[in-house]
């Protein structure tokens, strides 16, 4: 924990900035007495977060942080002692213990006979206070129940001594502590009427001492004993007199009562109901931990009061409805933890249900605004699982829903009980009240099944729109319909499998066509509502159209929906009513039911004629099938150089017209857009018919890239060329608007919940025979019919690892079924025996293979050695984890300790192993090869498995296949599946036809175009796989297609549009080297973030079972691959931690940052993970990281810092640590960087400057000539050396969460990502030198043009071949790297000087020396130390800037609402406080640099986390700094291990900044004792 102190040699009390090592003496408050700590640690309420200046309140939280330092610093390890060596302890231990407790019972034995002489008060008081202090003191093993039943008839007798107050007083703290020694005790006391005596003391409150020595006791008898305590009328006892009492004695009178609430008796009278006019007026009460207390004690009266409408009624009489609502306003989710806000939440769903007069209350006080509140700022992300219907534990948004049913009752007829009639009749009488409720609720609920919330959420938000559009008129329906596009949602919700939800979607659309058949008839076409009902109906029809429905009406109606209960799953038809699990029946919805009624609407509200296409089509999508059909015949036209430019103008004329349609006043639905073809046929014209090819190769002839550059520049030209026009209403923004629109309507994409799994030991047989933590598929291998080269499986039914590999699987059978012996036979054995041995991305010990595309499992080797060394560092973390791999029997290997980071074997330099690694996120990529040495096929109900796969995934997507969305988890277990298994045979090469383009001739000038515009990025997405699980001829496969090509156009689009400016140059049409010049606006990538799919993502990611046996869907894998563009940057950066380092490290990470604020901060962030610690030199920075990298670049955990001289460890110094090696990483002399012209470092030399090195653009690897080795090779690899401490620097940073202060270059970033660097990319670190090379390639191109025309004269090529009005051979340029003399581009005797010849070699020379073969040694030096701390690959789901953001942080400029939301104010000022307000305002009037130098004197770190403020970790915290001087004479003092500012309250602002100032700046660079 680290504190700054400044760099002169003063003394602590002297140091101005006052900036020293905490200590967590800081945090502890003072403690009053013994009683009161024992109160506090034994009260269930207590929490860390109490007061600072609170004494006895806050005593426990004390003794925490100080368990938790000794926790902490126990991961040091080091100073333990062997076991051998503690066992004689343990036996003195047990010794001492042992004569100490029969001391104890002889003091008791005196004590007690002191007692019953009765010697008058003295004695008896002489006796008592010994007693107090023996039981302060002993254990339970000192007391036996028989002494304990001795002493509480005494203690009970002295309790009622009303003529001296010390013996009571006494014997009422004995009660206490003899219960907190011996809690069996308890019941002695009871029997012998201690609570009566305990509540007639608390009753009269004669000496408030006494008093709260009796809530002491009452709170320790009321844990083992409430229905006793109850009956004496403890409850109203505690209550009575609370106001009187301090807020730590208020704290354990409701602790009391909360003891005794939670254990109501279910039957009998209800003599509690009187203390809650009392608790509700405690609702408002200010301490947070007092409500919460309160809340508790209402939520578990209303459970037991529920069953009577009568009850109910008479809670309501109290004002309980209004209270909870003030609370739920007032305090709303940020003071009230979550459990205790969904539980006010379930008291009011309690109370409307049963009670009409709460239901009135409701809809008066204006619920509907509260919960509108909860349901569009909760995180849909996070907890939208289904509920668990077994223990009741639903969730926020669960609760919300089954409140809103409440309030919308719908009667069944004669079963309809009064409440629920009068309910009717008060909305039917009031529909202002209900117009309202359906205006704040109605676009929400919306909005939530659009995000693409589970399905249990969906029916619940469906259900409450049903019932309002069933209560509201026509004319309130109509304004009620307004706020949300119904037509389009309801025909996205058409696309959902599960019966319920269509039936839910066709009653709503029912009753609006019934009430509003004029006013939505023509939105339902339009929309596709109409179509999807049809095709429901029809499901053959379904194949005509391109947007995909439900395919029939074909509802499974599982009978494992009935089983036991051990495997019951609730139906949705009961999923939100308060009837008990127990007596729910069947589905309520028949067979029929939903054919039925799509049957109605059709015949009822649809005319005949629209039943034909042509008619029932509007004109917008007439239209647009018109332009589709025109886009898709160019793609057949045949293309030569001579009728290139009439193409072009072709498709640029028919784009536009689209864009027209797209953009014009008639809005275009989502259904016309999609139905139109308009995406499939932009797709295929773009891609130029490859995303329906596999296996795309550009081997040679650059023909397919000239048509794919062209066309993508006459894309970018029309999309990117409109300067008067905002970014917003960019042509590329609609379409992807569009695009976004249709894949929220379209894509239903699994959230796979693990709440099916029973947590279980089983025996896996297949593959490797091993114990597992999870149930086990059985399963049936039988021979394929026809097979005759192989043998029946002998086992009847295997027990096989869900989540192990097919490969595997094929691995296990193999040698049992082959049996064929051929010419080749040695070969098969020799083949099998190296099919047996593991594959060496395991432990050498490990009889497992991995899964390629699980989720989380690294493919980097692991050291045995090294695991064995870091064995005794994870043994905390291994014991909390789930244990799913064994090394060998008996044996289990934790997942974190395959996932936390990844060990590659120690290397200078790259190998292939290291640049060919694959991380999840590229699995899917690879598909392709997955057959090239398989020797079994293996089939499932006649589809064969992809071999990549685990089991678990093949079987629960051929489950998600069948048509229904509802799964029962019963049946996917208990199920025995039946495998066939054949021979593969040899694989035939691919199809000619995969690789075979029609012939095209373009001109040479475009294939030098094409040939420098870096098509390589896109011709590789054309190969990529999108989903494994997702068919290429699914709507949604080209949607998803487009997005992927529309996102890297409008990445590359500065590249685009400068090849269509120099192709122009080449042409003619422009003949000014200026208008070379290209600005670009591109979109934000955030308009191809996809919500509803970062939705799903975060949820998958929050099951915790899933992550850690990697058994996540297909599509999480693969897209996050393939398309990240489509998540949130938070949500891959959660995702990336997840694959890069564990579940654990990732978990941590997400726990940290949703706990971040409170006083577990410092905690949580380093806790749970083995941390090392590193002494430091602050004068041999890089020396020290080199030492550290090479001793702990491995080391799975956390790494922290400290300073030679310096006694400040902990979160500051390590961040400052990060901050000074990039700073050295920076400086001019190491030969690094452009623009640093010294000499190459030696051994043997060091940087004479300390200036560091700046560049507006960035940081960009300094060339190096591959010859030069061999003039100056050692020189040389101190760089190379340097590169490789810089990549595991990096790595380490993003691995630990630190921020580094470092400036790199856009184009370094793509390096660090794998992309390829063109022409163009030199212009974003060296402008003025890729400006020239685009110049001259400019030239280059229209020579080569001028070169193919058939007439030219000679006056004319000597024109086009001047630079600026500068002949070429004029600009005496030499063969040498401009900027770099000594790097001599080519050494042949031709090329010394620049000509016309060959000023095309030297372009291509300059260009490979800046950014390919000069670089190239350096890159893959820093790859290589960065592939030592975990695979670089698994960032290339990140772009070059959200890199940057994830590496360095955030330097944004802090508005003054965003310092106040997430900066903490604390004892001794407030938000509102003067000293605050100014420093806040100062804050704001920094400048760059004085902002940096308050984060680095605050946190350690010059910059913020990624997420800026929000993420700080902990919370920035501002308290008071109380002094006996002045204090204007204070200095302002911090600690950066908890990112505490302790702020003097200074007269003034002026003096406020000037004493802040001098602080910062003479502070920094020392840690000291605060």
């Amino acid at each position: 924990m680290g504190s700054r102190g400044q760099k002169r040699t003063e003394t602590a009390d002297e140091l101005p900035a006052d900036k020293r090592a905490c200590s967590s003496l800081e945090f502890r408050p003072s403690s009053s007495n013994c009683s009161s700590i024992r109160t506090h640690l034994n009260s269930p309420n207590s929490t860390p977060d109490a007061d600072m200046e609170t004494s006895s309140s806050t005593s426990a939280s004390s003794r925490s942080d100080g368990e938790h330092e000794k926790e902490d610093e126990s991961a040091y390890g080091s100073c333990d002692s062997d076991d051998a060596e503690q066992q004689p302890r343990h036996h003195i231990l047990r010794d001492y213990q042992r004569r100490r407790s029969s001391s104890d019972h002889g003091k008791l034995n005196t004590i007690l006979s002191n007692l019953n002489e009765g010697n008058g008060g003295s004695g008896q008081l002489a006796a008592l206070t010994e007693l107090c202090e023996v039981l302060s003191f002993c254990n339970e093993d000192s007391l036996s129940s028989l002494m304990a039943d001795s002493l509480s008839p005494v203690l009970v007798k002295l309790a009622k001594n009303e003529s001296n107050a010390n013996i009571m007083l006494l014997a009422i703290r004995g009660m206490t502590y003899l219960c907190d020694v011996y809690p069996r005790s308890s019941g002695f006391l009871v029997r012998h009427d201690a609570v009566p005596a305990l509540c007639e003391r608390l009753l009269a409150i004669e000496y408030v001492d006494v008093a709260e020595q009796c809530l002491q006791a009452l709170e320790k008898i009321s844990r083992d004993q409430p229905v006793a305590c109850l009956q004496a009328g403890a409850i109203m006892a505690a209550l009575n007199f609370i106001d009187f009492f301090s807020i730590s004695v208020q704290r354990v009178a409701l602790a009391t009562v909360v003891n005794i609430c939670k254990k109501l008796p279910l039957e009998g009278p209800a003599p509690f109901v009187e203390v809650v006019p009392k608790l509700c007026d405690l609702l408002q009460h200010e301490d947070q931990q007092l409500v919460e207390s309160v809340a508790t004690c209402l939520i578990k009266i209303s459970e037991r009061m529920c069953q009577s409408s009568e009850l109910m009624e008479e809670l309501c009489k109290h004002e309980l409805i209004n209270q909870v609502t003030l609370v739920m306003k007032s305090n709303s989710r940020t003071t009230i933890s979550q459990p205790i806000y969904n539980g006010l939440i379930g008291l009011l769903v309690k109370l409307s249900s049963g009670s009409f007069v709460a239901f009135r209350s409701l809809y008066e006080l204006n619920i509907s605004n509260i919960l509108k509140d909860v349901l569009s700022t909760y995180d849909l992300s996070h907890g939208i699982s289904p509920p668990d219907l077994v223990d009741g534990n639903c969730n926020q948004v669960h609760e919300v829903l089954k409140l809103l049913n409440e309030l919308l009752p719908a009667s069944t007829g004669d079963q309809a009980n009064q409440v629920v009639l009068d309910k009717e009749s008060f909305l039917a009488d009031h529909h202002d009240l209900l117009q309202r409720f359906g205006m704040d609720l109605f676009p929400v609920l919306v909005q939530v099944v659009n995000s693409g919330a589970n399905i249990y959420v969906c029916y619940g938000c469906l259900s409450v729109i049903s019932k309002l559009v069933v209560l509201s008129k026509p004319d309130m329906l109509g304004e009620l319909l307004k706020t949300a596009n119904i037509p389009s949602f309801l025909a996205g919700v058409f696309t959902r499998k599960d019966h319920h939800l269509l039936m839910l979607a066709l009653q709503i659309a029912e009753i609006i066509l019934k009430k509003l058949s004029d006013v939505f008839l023509s939105s339902f076409i339009k929309e596709g509502v109409f179509y999807v009902i049809d095709a429901l109906l029809m499901p053959e029809k379904c194949s005509q159209l391109m947007l995909p429905v439900f395919g029939g009406i074909q509802p499974s109606f599982d009978s494992s929906q009935k089983s036991s209960a051990r495997e019951f799953q609730r139906c949705l038809c009961y999923a939100f009513d308060m009837v008990p699990s127990s007596s729910v029946s069947s589905c309520k919805i028949d067979k029929d039911t939903v054919c039925n009624l799509a049957k109605h609407i059709k015949t009822n509200y649809f005319a005949p004629e629209l039943v034909e296409s042509d008619k029932g089509m509007t004109d917008v999508l007439q239209n647009l099938r018109t332009l589709s059909a025109a886009l898709s015949s160019l793609i057949n036209m045949p293309v030569d150089d001579g009728t290139t430019v009439q193409h072009e103008e072709k498709f640029y004329s028919i784009l536009h017209q689209i864009m027209l349609k797209l953009n014009g006043r008639e809005p275009v639905s989502t259904f016309e857009f999609i139905e139109s073809g308009i995406v499939k046929s932009l797709m295929h014209y773009l891609s130029d018919g490859m995303h329906m090819r596999g296996n795309v190769e550009f081997t040679g002839s650059y023909d397919h890239l000239v048509v794919l550059g062209k066309r993508f520049e006459v894309f970018t030209k029309l999309f990117f060329s409109y300067s008067d026009i905002l970014v917003e209403d960019l042509p590329l923004s609609i379409l992807i608007q569009k695009l976004q629109s249709g894949l929220s309507t379209l894509e239903n994409f699994p959230v796979i919940p693990s709440h099916g799994f029973k947590q279980r030991n089983s025996f896996a047989t297949v593959p490797n025979g091993r114990c597992v933590m999870y149930p086990c598929f059985r399963v049936r291998f039988v021979r394929a019919e026809g097979e005759n080269c192989l043998s029946d499986c002998a086992e009847d039914v295997l027990a096989v690892d869900p989540f192990s590999p097919l490969d595997a699987i094929e691995g296990y059978l193999w040698p049992k079924v082959f049996t064929e012996r051929t010419e080749y036979g040695e070969l098969d054995a020799e083949e099998l025996e190296q099919r047996e041995v593991l594959p060496n991305l395991l432990p050498s010990n490990a009889n497992s293979t991995q899964a390629k595309s699980s989720g989380f499992i690294d493919s980097m080797s692991i050291d045995l050695p090294e695991m064995q060394e870091d064995e005794a560092n994870f043994s905390q973390i291994a014991s909390e984890q789930v244990h799913f791999r064994e090394l060998n029997s008996g044996e289990t290997m934790s997942l974190d300790e395959t996932n936390m980071g990844s060990a590659g074997k120690e290397q200078e330099f790259p190998t292939e192993s290291t640049k060919n690694m694959r991380t999840p996120c590229s699995a899917s990529g690879d598909n392709d090869i997955k057959d090239s040495s398989a020797r079994l096929l293996l089939y499932l109900e006649g589809h064969q498995l992809d071999r990549t796969l685990m089991l678990y995934q093949v079987i629960l997507q051929q489950l998600l296949n069948s048509e229904k969305e509802f799964m029962t988890w019963a049946k996917l277990w208990s199920r025995v599946y039946t495998i066939t298994y054949k021979r593969a045979l040899e694989s035939n090469q691919d199809d000619p036809q995969e690789h075979t383009y029609q012939e095209r001739k373009f001109s040479v000038s475009d294939q030098k175009i094409a040939s420098i515009q870096n098509m390589g990025y896109f011709a590789s997405m054309f190969a990529c796989k999108l989903t494994s699980d997702l068919d290429k001829s699914s709507p949604i496969y080209d949607i998803l297609f487009l997005l992927k090509l529309l996102e890297g156009i409008n990445k590359y689009s500065f590249h685009l549009m400068s090849c269509e400016r120099v192709r122009a140059f080449a042409e003619g049409r422009n003949d000014n080297l200026d208008n070379l010049k290209v600005m670009v606006r591109s979109v934000s990538q955030n308009e191809f973030v996809s919500s509803r799919l970062t939705g799903k993502l975060e949820q998958q990611m929050q099951d915790a079972f899933t992550l850690s046996t990697g058994g996540m869907p297909l599509w999480c894998n693969d897209l996050v691959s393939s398309c990240p563009f489509m998540f949130s940057f938070e949500a891959r950066c959660k995702y990336f931690r997840l694959a890069a380092f564990g579940p654990r490290r990732g978990q941590l990470n997400a726990i940290s940052r949703s706990n971040s604020g409170t006083s577990s901060d410092r905690q949580t962030t380093s806790g749970g993970l083995p941390r090392k610690k590193f002494l430091v030199s602050r004068d041999q920075i890089l020396d020290s990281a080199t030492r550290m990298m090479d001793l702990l670049a491995r080391h799975k955990g956390l790494l922290e810092v400290e300073y030679n001289e310096e006694v400040g460890t902990g979160l500051g110094p390590t961040l400052e640590f990060y901050t000074l090696v990039s700073h050295e990483f920076q400086k001019f002399g190491l030969g690094m960087w452009r623009g640093d012209h010294c000499s190459f470092i030696t051994s043997t030399t060091l940087p004479t400057e300390s200036v560091i090195l700046r560049n507006s653009s960035g940081l960009f690897p300094r060339p190096c000539s591959p010859k030069s080795d061999a003039n100056n090779g050692i020189q040389f690899s101190q760089v190379l050396k340097k590169f490789v401490l810089l990549g595991q620097i990096v790595a380490k940073a993003i691995q630990d969460g630190r921020v580094l202060d470092v400036s790199f270059s856009k184009a370094f970033y793509k390096l660090i990502l794998g992309q390829d660097l063109s022409l163009y990319d030199i212009q974003s670190f060296d402008p003025e030198l890729g400006r020239t090379l685009m110049e001259f390639q400019a030239i280059i191109v229209n020579q080569k043009r001028l070169q193919e025309s058939i007439c030219v004269e000679n006056a004319a090529l000597k024109q086009d071949l001047c630079f600026r009005n500068t002949r070429i051979e004029d600009l005496y340029l030499d063969f040498t790297l401009p900027g770099y003399p000594d790097y001599v581009l080519s050494s042949e005797c031709n090329l010394k000087m620049v000509n016309s010849a060959n000023l095309e070699e030297y372009v291509e020379l300059v260009v490979d020396a800046t950014i390919h073969s000069g670089i190239a040694r350096q890159v893959e030096a820093f790859k290589s130390g960065f592939n030592q701390i975990f695979s670089i690959s698994h960032l290339h789901i990140f772009t070059e800037e959200e890199l940057e953001r994830l590496l360095c942080g955030e330097c944004d400029i802090w508005a003054f609402n965003e310092l106040l939301e997430h900066i903490k104010f604390d004892h001794g000022y407030t938000a509102s406080s003067p000293p605050i307000v100014n420093l806040l305002e100062i804050i704001q009037e920094f400048e760059y640099s004085q902002r940096r130098a308050f984060l680095q004197f605050v946190t350690g770190a010059p910059r913020l986390p990624p997420g800026g403020l929000a993420s700080l970790i902990p919370k920035l915290t501002i308290v008071r700094k109380h002094s006996s001087n002045c204090a204007d004479t204070e200095l302002p003092s911090v600690m950066t291990c908890a990112n505490y500012l302790k702020l003097p309250p200074y007269s003034s602002k002026e003096k406020m900044k000037e004493k802040l100032l001098y602080a910062i700046s003479e502070g920094q660079g020392s840690f000291h004792l605060s």
